[in-house]
Formats: C-alpha cells, structure tokens, sequence
C-alpha cells in the first residue's frame, strides 16, 4: 500500500440503525477498493466487519470495527459502528478521529431511533453527515417514506441529490441532479452506465436541481451573489455550498443505495472524496484547547482511540497519526507517564485483515501491537509534548451488582473486568467498600448482558448479576447526648474509660455555639480545641474538646475521635456511611492503671451510636438529575413511570419533535431504569443521569430500610 497524505485520506463512521446496511456497504466499498476480490454477507457470517462470534450469533454490530479501502486516489478509513445505542461508546470513540459521518437509513422504515440517536450525536460533535437511503432493492421498499420521514424530523436541512427510478425488486437506476446523469447498474458488482436523463423524468430532475442550488447557495455570500447574478451554480460551486452548510449542520445531502447490489456505493464515495473535510482541513485539539493541524512535516503525534484483545496477536492498539509521520521502529514517549514505546510493526487494518506498512502520515489511521502500557485516550509522541483531548463517554445509565459464582474465580474475574474496561470505557468498573460489593455499570441491560456471555462462554468463568445496594448516608437532625463506661475486669490490669458526648447536625456555614438545650436542660459547654474533618464519603465532621479539670487526659482524645470515625464508617441505622455531625467530647472518667487507648476508643464508639439514635437520625439516598429525550406520543407513559418512582418532574422542552424531561430521582429508583425505558417508547427513547445530592429518604422508605437492617442483622 502507498502512502497518503492528509488530503487525501478521508476518515468516515458510519451510523444508523440496526438493520440499515453499514456492514454490507463496507463490504461493497472494500470490493469497489480492490481489498477483497469477494463481498461477505451477514448471512454467511463472512464478512470483514462483523466478524467475532457474538456478532455472528446476533447477525449485527456490538464492536466498532476499523476497515480501509482506497479509491481515486485516496485512502478511506472507515469506522463501522453498531447501531444499538447500549454499545454507543464506538460511534464516541469514532467520532474523535473521523472528520464525517454516513448515516445509513432503510428504505423499508425510514427515520427509526438510531437515525435520530446518531444525526443528534453527529450535531453534537459537530460532524458533517451524508445520508443514504439504503435497500431500495427490497421488496418493501419506499422512497417517499424515507424521504417524508426525514424531512418531518428534519425540515429543510434534508436536500436531494439523487433519486430512485425504479424502488423496489427491480432497482437498477437512479438520476443524480448533482451531475445531472442517471446512473443504470448492469449487474451486482457495480457496473454502470452513465445515461442523460430521460426527456419526461428532465422536469422532476431540472426542478430538484434548482433546490439543491439554492439551498447551496444559502451557505455562502460569494455563492449567493453568483447565483443572483447568474441564476445558476456550476458543479463544484454547489459542492463548496454544500461543504459550507454540512460543515455548520444545516444541510444533509441525501443519495440512494443498494449496498447489497453494489449500487451507488461509487457515487456515494465520489462525492465523500470530493465534499467532506480531509483530516488537514479539520484539526485535533490538544487537552489546554490548542489545535493541532495534521501537518506530516510537523513533530509525530499519535492518539489512540481503542485497544481490542486478540487471541493471537494479544493487545492491538488503534490509533489515528495526529501530525507527523510514524516510521516503523520509531521510538515515541508517553507525556502522560514518561514511558517510552517503540512502534515495532504498523498495520492499515481492514477487520482482522491487516496489510503491514513501513510508514504512516498525519491524518491516516492504523493499528500496532506489543504496546507496554499505552490506554485508550492516551497520546504518544515524539519532539514535542502534545497531549490531546481524551474521547469525553456518555455516563453510565445502568448498574449492577456482579460476583463470580465460586469465590476461586474472584481475583480473576476482577482482572477480566478491568480488561473489558480498558476495551470498552463505557464499561465502568468499581469496588466499593461501603456496599461490599463489585458494582459493573454501563450504557444498558443488553450491554451488560453481553459482557456476560462473553464472560461466560469465551473466559469460561460463571458469574452472577444482582441488583446493586445503594450507598445511603446516616445523618442526624436534633441535638443529643449519651455516656458509656467501658469496663473490663479478667485478671491482671482491665480495661477502664468514661465518654461523655454531645451531638448536633451540621451543615455548611452553621454558625458556632457552645448553649444547647437538651432534654429541656439548658447547657453550656467550654470548647478548648476543634478539628474539622471532611469526610471522603462526602460531608464533614467537626470534633470539638470540652473536657475540663482534667477528667479526660489529652493523650486518649485521638482514640475517643477513632472511635467515632469507626461508627461513622459504619452508621447504626443501616451499616451505611455518616455525615454532617458535630461532636462535643464534654466529659468522662479514667482509671490510673485500667485506662487505655481501647477503652476509650469502645466506649466513644457505643456513646456516639446511643446519641445517634436519639438524635432524630435519618437516612439520605442519593439523587440524580436526569434528562429524558422522549417521542411526544410517549410522553404519558414516561411521566407516570417516573412518578411511580418518586422523581420529581422539574421541567420540559420541545427539540426537534422531541420532549426533553427534566427531573430529579433517587437512584434506588433508577435499577433496570434504561429497559423499562426502551420498552415503554420501543426504544426511542435516551436518557442522561448524573448525580446532584443526597436528600432524606420518606419516612415509610426509612421503615422499610430499618427493618431489612434488622432482618439482616439477624441472618448474620
């Protein structure tokens, strides 16, 4: 394989539903390349895209999958995506290192959720898209679905540049007001003849032409004035039109296909070439904002975007060339830790079939392997210290609890989860000490699910999924006081200390005070010390030394405060972490030989828990903002289920024919949130969820927490 320069590289992802033909318009685009002599099919389980096992048994997409081809002169590196949004993280991933977008839609459905899913994500990362109408060789095939359904979620940003003659069985032909031409396809391999247009389809074609000049025109000044002056745009003068409005998101350029026969996928590609950004003319941002041109003469930069494990070749690291020109043996430093990499051997990579290349230039995209210590979201470089912005991931939107179904297989289970972390970063991994319990999240029930076959039937590892504990906090909402002696006599020197304490809620900017009034008992106490701690499970405890005339000496203080931290760890309502507290250490007794540290740490932990439970104790839960983007038609059924659990409806919008809820909900409430969510609006629905605060559960929740406590307490 040649060498490209960034000009003449394209790096494209490819979006759109399950179902609408990105792996079969790959296949065509690498035949038309010349880098298979033989298009795969899904049905074969033979294509260079789909090709892990898991794929084959689901016949669609889960893995994001690097392929090349080249035509005209120019280097396509293509990202297939899936088209389920559980496994989002790829089109996240292929957004940072391509420049355009294909949005595939099927000609049998027309706009379905992952059109609009990916066009919005697409607007977000600011990337031109094309759109192709694909299979409109299918025997159910309507064009004017497609096109209504588009033009209704997206207006006037939907322009034709081509249109069918024939939909349906017998598609063979389409005229492209672009060029002007209709093309006819003599068989599946592509072949095609370039006709003019016939006489009684020249009104329709001369018409459509007009609005796609128009609409480029709209875009720039310099057009307008030409097309005023002139009525009319000359080819590449609608070309620069159409760059300028897809490069701000006001135009979707529209084109007919049949992946599966072959036909269009040329044009489709011509005009990629010809309008889309090559990577020089687009640019990667450094993490301080600075932007780095994909100059090949510039000091070599690499960012990687994905790791993927291979039973024989280990870790490959994918990575786009971001400026400079990686050399095979090149030795590149890490600025994130220091680490020095050589890059042994480069790979343009199509699917598991890689061509093995000596060098590579700025804007291309390749793959290595035997990499160190290098992660996705990690830059490697060399003559400079550059280090680009990581790929910014969706938030988790379900959790789960996991554990291995032996305890044998616990340390590697953990290894293989971090594993599936490092592959895929929208898998979250953590273990956390509170709920004891190893809490795996990610982007929905399915793509949890199919960690766990993978788990299951590649790792041969059993595992089991639960519901997750929720990490409550334990806090206190009146003033209280409580004593305890620890006493201990077994023979020789025993154990003896006296604490006496006072406790009141805390929150920030509480005033001081030293008058309380307790039991209708007014107090008032001599703070001779503070010390205030915040606590790494969020809140603070403030520590307050009251003691006079020595009842308590100096040097136990530290244990009495250890004390009180250890029951804060563990709350005397639900085991849970507390919060929010001041204690004031007023009183107490030592013995001259039987007091020691121990002693005093025990009977500061049973004081604190017997103030705590006079103290109007409460439990907190936490609670998370979400939006919810929902069809109008299935805004009644997406209110009521949050109502049912207990969120707060806080605000809506209209966007795009969408409503956009906002609303505030306790993550208790949010388990399997994301299934019943698909299933509620067939899986037009998305959510975003993020946490804002902990707030005190109701009281007829706070029955129910105590008693399961309790019962717990009891089986242990």
């Amino acid at each position: 394989m040649k060498t490209y320069d960034s000009k003449n590289v394209r790096n494209v992802v490819l979006l759109g539903s399950p179902k609408s033909g990105k792996t079969t318009l790959v296949e065509a685009m690498m035949f038309e390349g010349k880098v298979i002599d033989r298009r795969g099919t899904i049905e074969s389980k033979n294509t260079m895209s789909d090709n892990s096992e898991i794929e084959q048994i689901y016949q669609r997409s889960i893995y994001s999958t690097l392929l090349f081809t080249e035509y005209k002169e120019t280097k396509f590196n293509i990202i297939d995506t899936p088209g389920s949004d559980d496994f989002v993280g790829g089109v996240y991933s292929a957004f940072t290192v391509c420049e355009s977008g294909i949005v595939l839609v099927n000609a049998t459905q027309g706009v379905e959720v992952g059109t609009e899913i990916f066009i919005r994500q697409a607007l977000k990362h600011k990337k031109p898209i094309t759109i192709a109408i694909n299979q409109l060789d299918s025997d159910k095939a309507d064009w004017h679905l497609a096109i209504d359904s588009l033009k209704n979620v997206y207006g006037g940003k939907i322009v034709l540049v081509q249109y069918p003659v024939n939909a349906g069985p017998s598609f063979d032909a389409f005229i492209d007001v672009l060029k002007m031409k209709m093309y006819k396809f003599k068989d599946e391999n592509g072949t095609r003849e370039e006709l003019e247009i016939p006489a009684e389809m020249l009104d329709e074609a001369q018409a459509l032409q007009q609005e796609l000049i128009e609409k480029a025109a709209e875009n720039d000044e310099k057009l307008m004035e030409i097309f005023f002056d002139k009525g009319s745009l000359t080819e590449d003068e609608i070309r620069s039109g159409l760059r300028e409005g897809m490069t701000k998101g006001d135009i979707f350029p529209v084109f007919c296909l049949s992946a599966k026969k072959d036909i269009g996928v040329k044009r489709l590609m011509e005009f990629t070439i010809n309008t889309n950004p090559d990577p020089s003319a687009v640019g990667n941002l450094l993490k301080d904002g600075t932007l780095i041109k994909a100059d090949s003469s510039a000091p070599t930069s690499l960012f990687f975007y994905k790791t993927a494990l291979e039973q024989h070749l280990g870790d490959v690291a994918y990575f786009k060339v971001m400026s400079g020109t990686l050399k095979e043996g090149m030795d590149l430093i890490n600025p994130d830790t220091g680490d020095k990499e050589r890059i042994s051997i480069i790979y343009a990579a199509a699917g598991k079939k890689r061509e093995k290349i000596s060098e590579i230039k700025a804007g291309d995209i390749g793959c290595t392997v035997k990499l160190k210590s290098v992660k996705t979201g990690q830059t490697l470089c060399a003559g400079c210290e550059y280090s680009y912005a990581p790929t910014k991931f969706p938030e988790p939107k379900f959790r789960t609890a996991i554990k291995a179904k032996e305890e044998k297989d616990d340390e590697k289970l953990g290894e293989l989860l971090n594993r599936a972390s490092a592959e895929d970063p929208t898998i979250v991994v953590e273990y956390s000490k509170e709920l004891k319990q190893t809490i795996l999240s990610g982007q929905g029930e399915h793509h949890i699910n199919i960690l766990k076959w993978k788990l299951n039937n590649v790792d041969k590892i059993e595992i089991e999924l639960m519901a997750p504990k929720i990490p409550y906090r334990e806090t206190i909402t009146k003033v209280a006081i409580a004593d305890y002696r620890h006493k201990k006599q077994s023979g020789g020197a025993g154990q003896f200390g006296e604490v006496h304490l006072l406790i009141e809620p805390y929150f920030e900017g509480k005033p001081e005070q030293n008058k309380f009034k307790v039991d209708g008992q007014d107090m008032v106490l001599n703070v001779k010390g503070k010390e205030e701690y915040p606590l790494e499970w969020g809140g603070k405890l403030e520590y307050y030394n009251c003691i006079v005339g020595g009842a308590i000496d100096a040097r136990f203080m530290p244990a009495i405060l250890k004390g009180i931290m250890e029951k804060m760890t563990e709350g005397p309502l639900t085991g849970s972490y507390a919060r929010d507290i001041r204690v004031y250490i007023f009183d107490g007794k030592m013995h001259p030989v039987d007091s020691n540290e121990l002693s005093f740490k025990l009977a500061a932990r049973n004081a604190f828990k017997e103030a705590f439970k006079k103290a109007g104790p409460k439990i907190m839960e936490p609670i998370y903002n979400i939006e919810v983007m929902v069809p109008s038609d299935c805004m009644g059924d997406v209110m009521s289920d949050l109502q049912n659990r207990r969120a707060l409806i806080e605000g809506m919008q209209s966007e795009n024919g969408f409503e956009v809820l906002k609303a505030r909900i306790p993550l208790a409430e949010l388990y399997r949130y994301s299934t019943t969510l698909s299933s509620l609006t067939s899986g037009r629905a998305t959510f975003t969820q993020k946490f804002a605060e902990y707030q005190q559960v109701p009281s007829d929740v706070q029955e129910k927490l105590l008693k399961a406590y309790e019962e717990e307490e009891k089986d242990e």
